[in-house]
């Protein structure tokens, strides 16, 4: 799989950099930011908060599904 235009973010458990998110949920905040949710692959729960170019641009690509 090419992890190249994943979603990266830190994996709180495993104490690990620029991760590839697997699953990732993009939605809004109430504040109106957007937040990507979603897992390392092996079962751990990741999220990161991304800009709306980053987060738009992630949906178009396949990477990540709506949730808003």
């Amino acid at each position: 799989m090419d992890t190249s235009k994943m979603i990266k973010a830190y994996c709180l458990k495993t104490k690990e950099k620029d991760v590839p998110m697997h699953n990732a949920v993009i939605s809004k905040t109430s504040k109106g930011g957007y937040i990507a949710k979603g897992d390392d692959g092996k079962g751990n729960k990741m999220s990161a908060i991304l800009g709306e170019e980053k987060a738009l641009k992630a949906i178009a690509e396949g990477v990540a599904t709506k949730d808003f």
